[in-house]
Parts: structure tokens; C-alpha cells; sequence
């Protein structure tokens, strides 16, 4: 067993590691920091639980340390974090030289370009760059990134429809409240009401997506020359983020042709990794975020209403984003960093 340890843990993402990682084959939970207004709290008394299993009794138990290198044990051999990113643009650096390897759900230095940004089934091999952050940071340990909640709804699917060669893409979002954290969004802003603009969404999405599907040379990554235009909405749903894109490829393929390439598009053999990675409905109202949003344990991508238009390719897609978009995504590039010899 891998021992591991959550950065942030009593927070909405930080609470879905402890789900994720609770019964997990083959991490074992050790470690939980937060604040140093809990420190020393029992995890059960720092975290107000709001996920939607009972809390694990066997991490309710465990001491709250401080988000510090110095307080965590010799023992763990991998941290995931899930703190806020202005914490972790100040913190994640001490504990990569302390030689700790850090999966991070945090923002910060996602397009760096020494740090892996990695969706394991669209571009493991960017894990490579670690030796060249290792090189350049005199680091023994190592900051690896997933991508932002929408992005990573919407980058499995483009990944497949590269094969028509990946021009153009718009993309318009609908994402679910969860996404803004528990106090993220009021009642009285959401209820009846959709809000058009989520700061900083749509240049995560442009860029991120670019990062993703580029070329790691050995030394570098060569971003994808691919245009993405996102507008990014909350909408009142729980869980899940559903996102309506427009393709413009090179080819023209036919719809047959891009559901067998979603259909198609290849998983990895991880423990959280879902099969198929993309789940193709061929009913025109689906995926909907409180019927598809748990597929694959969470894991997932739905996509559906898969059209021809004028200029290329429309459809729809789907992922869980506190499980797929978040906490799991990192959980499964912690499963990659551990199975290729990384810890």
C-alpha cells in the first residue's frame, strides 16, 4: 500500500478525496491537514461532512496536522492537494522540496511550463516533464496538475476528434454549483436564475485545453494550435457540468465516425479509471447532469446529440465535476505517478 496524505482536507474537494480515498486498493490514507485553526481537532470535528456518504470512521479519527512539510510523516509517500490556489501558489513549493510528489486539484501553475498538466487516458506521457522540473527547481519531489473542472468535461472528447484534425472549437458551459465550492454561490443568486460569467472559467478552458493535447518533445510541451472560445455559465444543478461544443475539423467526418471515435477512445489500466472513458448516448436529450453524472463511478464522460452542422461537429458532454473534474482526476494521476514509477 502507497501511503498517502490530502492537503486541505476539510473543504468540498478535500471531502470527496476522503470519500475517494477511503476505500481505495491501493493508497492508504495516513494524513489530513488543514488550517491551524484545526490543528489538533479529530477530523470528524474540523470537517463539516456535506458529502453524500457517512463519513469513513477510520479517517473521522485521525489528528488534523498543519499544512506544513515539517508536519507531515516520513512515511507518506504521496500528497494530494486540494487547497484553495492562492494557498497552494505559497505552500505546494515547500513541500515538492521537502521531497514530497503532490497530485494537485489546485489552479495554480496548471500552464507552467516545467509542470505535467495530465488526464491520464489523453497524455500520460507529459508525466516526463517531471524530470525536467526536477532538473531545473533542484526539486526530490514533484507537482503534477489536473485540469480545471470544465476542461477536463470537455478535452476527452476533442482528444478523439483529433484524429479528424482539431481546427476550431466553441464551447458554451453549464456548470453546477458545487463547482463554486459550499458558500461559492447564494441561494439567491442561483435559484431561478442562470449567471453568465464565471471569472477566470473561460481562459482556464482556452488555454488548459491547448496544454492537454500537445506534444511533449522531452524537453518541452508544444501546445496544440487549436482555437478554443469558451463562455462559461452557472446554472442551478448540484453536480455535474454539461457543455454544448462546436468542432471544426480538418476532415468531414460523418456522425457514425466521431461516435466511433468517442466510442473508441482508449482507457488506462488504473483503479479509478473508468471503461469505456466515454460513455455515447444516442438519445438527443441525454446526457443529463442527475441521470449520467455518476457513470463510471464518477469518472466518466458522457456525450451525446451528436450532429453535423455547416461548419463541422456539435454534441454535448458531461462529467461529474467534484469526482471526475476534481478530487478523482487527481486520485488517478496519483494511480499513473505510482504505477509508473514516480513516488
Amino acid at each position: 500500500m502507497v501511503n498517502v496524505g490530502v492537503l486541505g482536507a476539510t473543504g468540498a474537494v478535500g471531502q470527496r478525496f476522503i470519500q475517494l480515498l477511503s476505500e481505495h486498493d491501493e493508497f492508504e490514507l495516513t494524513t489530513v491537514t488543514a488550517s491551524p485553526e484545526s490543528a489538533g481537532d479529530t477530523y470528524r470535528e474540523a470537517a463539516k461532512w456535506r458529502v453524500d456518504t457517512p463519513i469513513p470512521e477510520d479517517v473521522a479519527t485521525l489528528e488534523v496536522r498543519e499544512t506544513d512539510p515539517d508536519a507531515i510523516p516520513d512515511d507518506v509517500d504521496l500528497l494530494f492537494s486540494s487547497l484553495p490556489s492562492s494557498v497552494a501558489e505559497r505552500v505546494e513549493h515547500g513541500f515538492c522540496e521537502a521531497g514530497y510528489v503532490v497530485s494537485s486539484n489546485s489552479s495554480n501553475e496548471r500552464t507552467a511550463d516545467d509542470v505535467p498538466l495530465v488526464i491520464p487516458e489523453v497524455n500520460a506521457d507529459h508525466l516526463d516533464l517531471i524530470e525536467v522540473q526536477r532538473d531545473e527547481r533542484g526539486w526530490d519531489g514533484a507537482l503534477v496538475k489536473n485540469p480545471n473542472c470544465s476542461t477536463i468535461t470537455m478535452v476527452p472528447t476533442l482528444a478523439a476528434l483529433d484524429a479528424f484534425g482539431l481546427d476550431t472549437v466553441h464551447v458554451a458551459t453549464l456548470q453546477a454549483v458545487s463547482g463554486a465550492g459550499y458558500s461559492g454561490v447564494t441561494s439567491m443568486e442561483i435559484l431561478d436564475n442562470v449567471l453568465p460569467h464565471i471569472g477566470g472559467e473561460e481562459s482556464k478552458m482556452e488555454s488548459e485545453s491547448r496544454k492537454l493535447l500537445g506534444e511533449f518533445t522531452g524537453a518541452e510541451v508544444d501546445w496544440h494550435d487549436v482555437d478554443v472560445s469558451a463562455s462559461c455559465n452557472r446554472v442551478p444543478t448540484l453536480d455535474g457540468h454539461l457543455e454544448n461544443v462546436w468542432a471544426e475539423l480538418d476532415d468531414d467526418p460523418t456522425v457514425e465516425a466521431v461516435v466511433d471515435a468517442f466510442e473508441d477512445a482508449a482507457s488506462q489500466d488504473l483503479p479509478s479509471a473508468p471503461d469505456p472513458l466515454i460513455h455515447v448516448f444516442e438519445e438527443p436529450d441525454r446526457p443529463q447532469p442527475r441521470l449520467d453524472r455518476m457513470l463510471g463511478g464518477g469518472m466518466a464522460v458522457a456525450a451525446g446529440g451528436v450532429q453535423q452542422t455547416e461548419s463541422g461537429i456539435q454534441y454535448n458532454t458531461l462529467a461529474h465535476n467534484t469526482i471526475r473534474g476534481a478530487a478523482g482526476a487527481s486520485v488517478l494521476n496519483g494511480e499513473l505517478l505510482a504505477r509508473d514509477g514516480w513516488l
